[in-house]
């Protein structure tokens, strides 16, 4: 496995991150376990996950997936970068949710405790609240970087503009660089090539994409029927709304059926492919990939050795141009 510079930080990480949000609903403990057994032995050293998570949960299940992961990294945590996110809703009350100081530094010591540590590499804030002040979510993840239980601070689901303005606040204010974005990209999502992973290449902003393979459907093995298959996240609980909204359209099923062609021509398989295409954008970082059995994470590994042709990447980016148009709010 490589591994790269974080953006312009001197932490490195292995090129692709493990993503967990399917620990704990579609997967059980035991599964789970057995896929990050199969990521560590192929030297994926990068874990990422949020205390919202398991994907299609709710306030019920908040927090499983990093309980999960604590007990799978006893006796072995400083043999990995460990990642997580806050902002998301975490209890009954108002305050459970947000960039105010209050949730921030109380999510922070809850996801600690879950996950078995005393500290995190990095620490994301996983959306944007318009309603906090950005100088008192900034102010409040420095605080938490000086007090050691951070390393380094990032962002996800975060437009080209916020990202911008943040940097600004924090250069003005001295307060800790924010390292890292988490943005959706994928060869059927390619709104932020346009502006955010320009300004994170001159920024020196880490950048580790999540949904590469937009959520399953870029493995090739969906069909454009009326129902999605049971199982996935297209029917995952309160995700099953959002991601059939994302890609379970006509369109993006027939963009499917060319990439699929363009695979079997080039002899590698689809998943492979995409994930590969990712790597090849000179901004991206580690693109998060993720699994249900430890067995799906194989075609992804192998992206990371798999180098694009220029003829094979034009192809790639030809059949997919007009996602590059897509609304980055969608």
């Amino acid at each position: 496995m490589k591994h790269v510079t974080f953006g312009r930080s001197g932490l490195r990480v292995s090129r692709l991150c493990l993503g967990t949000m399917t620990f704990g609903l579609q997967c059980d403990e035991t599964q789970s376990h057995a896929i990050l057994d199969r990521a560590a032995e192929s030297g994926i050293d990068f874990l990422d996950t949020a205390d919202v998570y398991p994907l299609g949960g709710d306030l019920t299940s908040v927090g499983r997936t990093e309980r999960i992961i604590g007990g799978w990294l006893k006796g072995k945590r400083q043999q990995f970068i460990l990642a997580t996110k806050c902002v998301g809703r975490m209890g009954p009350q108002p305050w459970n949710q947000g960039m105010s100081r209050k949730h921030i530094i109380e999510a922070i010591d809850g996801s600690l405790q879950r996950l078995g540590t005393d500290y995190v590499d990095l620490y994301q804030l996983h959306g944007f609240d318009p309603v906090t002040p950005i100088d008192e979510a900034l102010e409040a993840l420095d605080r938490i970087v000086q007090s050691g239980k951070a390393r380094y601070i990032g962002v996800s689901n975060w437009q080209a503009h916020r990202l911008a303005r943040a940097i600004g606040r924090t250069e003005l204010k001295s307060l800790v660089r924010i390292a890292s974005v988490q943005p959706r990209y994928n060869l059927l999502f390619r709104a932020f090539e346009r502006d955010l992973l320009p300004l994170c290449a001159e920024e020196g902003v880490a950048v580790i994409p999540y949904n590469p393979l937009a959520g399953g459907l870029l493995t090739g093995k969906h069909r454009n029927v009326n129902a999605p298959p049971e199982g996935t996240r297209f029917t995952l609980g309160n995700a099953a709304e959002m991601y059939r909204a994302r890609y379970w359209h006509d369109r993006e099923f027939t963009a499917v059926e060319t990439l699929n062609g363009i695979a079997q021509d080039a002899g590698i398989s689809l998943t492979t492919l995409a994930v590969a295409w990712v790597l090849a954008n000179p901004a991206v970082t580690a693109p998060i990939v993720g699994a249900s059995r430890p067995d799906q994470l194989a075609d992804s590994i192998a992206a990371v050795t798999t180098v694009l042709s220029p003829e094979l990447k034009a192809r790639l980016d030809d059949a997919t141009v007009e996602w590059r148009a897509v609304d980055a709010e969608r």
